[in-house]
Formats: structure tokens, sequence, C-alpha cells
């Protein structure tokens, strides 16, 4: 048997160990009644966000209806409205297509206005300015808009906005010099125009169409213009005939000019008098507000990624004289 004084020690010790484990329960419980602390929502944000997602791969959207906006002119170069469905056929591969869509109404227009500020454009400068400002002044409130202006290398100036009024200020105290990049500022703007939701979409060039100093060649601006559902519209500002002392380049302007606006259906202005700006300028407004949008789903639905060539004809009313209809010349069929 262990001697009175070590068992008493013992007998210590276990009662302060019971004493330790008595507080230790009764702690556990108290902190298991205390109310939680609620989380820190910047802390929750923060762990949400690096998450991964649920899914990453790529959505793929097929679109199988081919819209195409159709302008019509007399033949003194005036718009001419008030025809019906009745009056347009289209061709999808020189195989007709029947119109599901048919519409007159003026919508919403995404516009990139491409603005040459090369040296060659140092005498025409003035006025070219004035044409933009005129062109806008046509404009609808819901229309949005961007600015890009070029000479040795395309520089977006505005991002969109329905604001026109702030591409008019930007604009204002831009200089002519440099060298002149075209086909750089034009795939610029076709890559620019991908950001706009609207449907309807154009670019306005206005340019002495001379290109010198791109990287971009032309044809890759035909293949990407071929590849967008964008319309182009260009004013030439040319000198005349007579006093045109020009490289091969600069030659070569209005005929590059003219190619890519007719291809993407819209039309090339040449000018040889600035004073006359403005007034093409207005005209182009007014004929992108009163065209015919025609939609279609095309019988041939394979996805061969082919270019596929589309011909709109007309059958009017008797008594017009003949009329002249500018409309895109085809599209990539879809690959997937």
């Amino acid at each position: 048997m262990a001697p009175p004084f070590k068992r008493q020690a013992a007998r210590q010790a276990l009662l302060i160990a019971i004493a330790g484990l008595a507080c230790a329960v009764t702690g556990f419980a108290a902190q298991a009644k205390k109310p939680q602390k609620a989380a820190d929502p910047a802390r929750t944000a923060r762990l949400n966000l690096i998450q991964p997602p649920l899914d990453t791969l790529p959505i793929h959207v097929h679109v199988d209806m081919v819209t195409v906006n159709v302008t019509v002119t007399d033949p003194y170069d005036r718009i001419v409205t008030g025809l019906d469905r009745n009056n347009f056929k289209i061709y999808d591969d020189k195989v007709p297509q029947k119109i599901l869509t048919f519409d007159t109404e003026d919508a919403p227009i995404a516009v990139g206005l491409i603005f040459d500020v090369s040296g060659s454009m140092s005498d025409k400068i003035q006025k070219s300015k004035e044409a933009a400002l005129q062109f806008f002044k046509t404009s609808n409130p819901e229309d949005e808009y961007f600015a890009i202006v070029f000479s040795n290398r395309p520089r977006l100036l505005c991002g969109f906005t329905s604001n026109y009024k702030k591409v008019e200020d930007d604009l204002l105290f831009q200089k002519a010099g440099g060298r002149t990049a075209l086909l750089d500022a034009i795939y610029m703007g076709l890559q620019e125009m991908k950001k706009s939701t609207l449907n309807r979409k154009a670019l306005l060039i206005i340019s002495d169409g001379g290109d010198n100093h791109s990287r971009y060649t032309i044809r890759d601006i035909k293949r990407a213009v071929q590849e967008s559902d964008v319309q182009i519209y260009s004013i030439g500002v040319f000198e005349p005939l007579s006093l045109r002392d020009r490289t091969p380049e600069e030659a070569a302007g209005p005929s590059l000019l003219s190619e890519i606006s007719r291809m993407s259906g819209g039309r090339m202005f040449s000018v040889e008098d600035p004073d006359e700006l403005p007034d093409i300028a207005e005209k182009i407004s007014i004929e992108l507000r009163n065209e015919y949008v025609i939609g279609y789903k095309p019988s041939n639905l394979v996805r061969d990624g082919r270019w596929r060539r589309i011909k709109v004809k007309l059958d009017p009313p008797r008594g017009l004289p003949p009329l002249q209809v500018y409309a895109r010349t085809g599209y990539y069929a879809p690959t997937q």
C-alpha cells in the first residue's frame, strides 16, 4: 500500500484533472451556443471568383437566314422607294429562293467612319470633315458610331457611342500628315464592327484611295469584306484627271474603293470638287435609311464553307424606267 502522503497527492492530481475536463466541456458547450459571426461578403466574393466554370466549351450558334440590304436607284441616281416584296427576286448560286422577310423600316445602324488624315489629304481635309458632320446630321437617334483615322497606321479615334457629337469633337482637331495605310484601316474597322449588336452595319470611308503603307494586302481585305455582313460606302476624293500625278498605288485607289464597296452591297462616290463632299455624305446617309432588307433561308443547307453568289433581280411595276440594284454579291456558307 502506498504511503499516506502519496495517496493524498494522487487524489489531488485526479481532482485537478476532473476540474480541467469539466472546464473544457463547459467551454465547448458555450462556444456551440455562441452566435456565429456572419461571413465576410468580400471574402465570399473572392472565393467565388476563383471557382472554375461549369462549362468551358465554346457555344456555337447556327444562323440559316441570309439577310441582304438592297438599294434601288433610277437613271438619275435617285433613290426608289415604295416597291414591295413581289417586285424582287433573289437567287442563291443561280437557284431562286423564297423571300421570307421583307422590311423597309429605318432600323438603327452601326456606322464606322474610316477617315483619311494622310499627307495627300492636306488640301481636302477640311471639306472632308464637313462631309462627315453632314452625314451625322441625318442620323437616327438609335444609331451608334465609331471613328478610325489613319495615316501611317490606323488609330481608333472614338469607340462605339450613340452620341455622334463625340465623334465630331474628336474629328475636329485632326491634322493631315504621313503616309496612307488605307487597307489596315478598313481591316480595323471590320474588326471593330464585330462589337456591335445591331443587325445593320456600315462603314463610311472618306479617302483619296491611295494605299502605300499597309501590312494587309488587297486580297486580305477582299476576303475580310466577303466574310463580314458590313456594307461599305466610300467617298473617293480625287483630283481632276488633268492634274493627277500619282504613284501606281494612288492611281489604283479609285478602283480599289469601288470594288470593295460594290462587293459589300454599298457604293463608291467619286468627288473631284471638295465642295461637293457634304452633299454626297448626306446622300449616302439617306440611302442607308431607305434600303429594302430581304431575308431568305437558302435551299442549299450544306455547311461546306464555300462562297455562294447572291443575285437580286427586279420585276418593277409597269411604267418605271430601268432601275439599278445594289446588293452584296455573296457570302460564305457556314462550316459547322
